[in-house]
């Protein structure tokens, strides 16, 4: 009984964390889009010197932020500590380790590329990163929370190999995205989302002048239609390949749903664009790509076959920790 009581606070911790992330990186999207990225000064990790912020709205919205990821490390530290001590065995796979340290260690590089934001310049390249680490933060505690909560389901349906060109989309789909957002999130912290005034053409032309902002504007764009083409085409074949998926149900609904999102986040990005950058229209693009790379993790994920190497390895270091309890 202590043992189920305790696999269920692993639980509750891991999609507790993950959730977490998530609002982490709508939290700093709401900073960027309400100018309160200064609403603690240039002090860091405290406001304006002080513990508690001063009651205007900018420093509220900043220090909100800030405590929302601390709050997410903290959780963080007590779903990995309760995992070493009850399910040390979850750390023999590669898998888990992979995504445990990437979890660690991009949260430190967000909260230390959050705290250059302050005491330093803000360039917008930097600030980019910023976002596609918060990005790659809640993939990875959305992975973890799976592994922990689905890891024997998730991993019995990888024994069934897919076709090398699904896997190999499946992570080229994965890294584009990157590549998109970290454009979008330049063109809005260069101030240039409204290059274009119209969409989906710019500037009432298929082409317009690629000079300065208009230039980014339109190359984020491509980039966005040729990984929805991409997405697309994987898609298809997913679905008019009747054995795959039959034997595959999990790499078609996560697909399906990735296409979904993507087409959502089109649609978001022209909401921002005829709202002329409402707060909503902002905060529902970045809340739709965050869902967007989250599900586009967890399709890599099951594209990855089991070796069976080691299987074998997990589950000598599984019965071992067994013995020593």
């Amino acid at each position: 009984m202590r043992r189920e009581r305790r696999a269920r606070w692993i639980g509750w911790l891991a999609w507790t964390n993950a959730l977490a992330m998530g609002l982490v990186l709508l939290l700093g999207a709401t900073v960027t889009a309400t100018g309160s990225g200064f609403g603690c000064g240039e002090s860091w990790p405290l406001c304006h010197g002080r513990l508690l912020p001063p009651l205007t709205l900018e420093g509220i919205i900043e220090y909100s932020h800030r405590l929302a990821t601390l709050v997410s490390g903290l959780v963080l530290v007590a779903l990995l500590l309760l995992v070493a001590l009850e399910r040390r065995s979850v750390f023999a796979r590669w898998e888990t380790r992979i995504v445990a340290g990437l979890l660690v260690g991009t949260l430190v590089l967000q909260s230390a590329l959050g705290a250059w934001a302050v005491l330093a310049p803000r360039y917008p390249p930097v600030m980019a990163v910023h976002f596609g680490v918060s990005l790659t933060v809640f993939a990875s505690a959305l992975l973890l929370a799976l592994l922990l909560t689905r890891g024997e389901s998730l991993r019995e349906r990888r024994r069934v190999a897919l076709p090398g060109s699904v896997s190999w989309t499946s992570w080229g789909l994965l890294v584009g995205t990157y590549a998109v957002v970290y454009l979008g999130a330049y063109v809005r912290h260069a101030n240039a989302s409204l290059a274009c005034l119209d969409w989906p053409l710019c500037q009432g032309k298929l082409v317009p002048d690629l000079a300065g902002p208009t230039g980014i504007v339109f190359l984020h764009r491509s980039s966005a239609l040729l990984l929805t083409l991409a997405l697309t085409s994987l898609v298809v074949r997913l679905w008019r390949d009747g054995a795959l998926r039959r034997a595959r149900p999990d790499i078609v609904r996560s697909g399906t749903l990735a296409l979904l999102l993507l087409l959502a986040q089109s649609a978001t990005g022209a909401w921002v664009v005829f709202s002329r950058m409402s707060l909503g229209s902002i905060l529902a693009h970045a809340a739709v790509v965050t869902l967007l790379f989250g599900v586009l993790s967890v399709l890599a994920y099951q594209a990855l076959p089991v070796r069976a190497g080691t299987v074998r390895r997990s589950a000598a270091v599984a019965e071992a920790v067994q013995v020593s309890r």
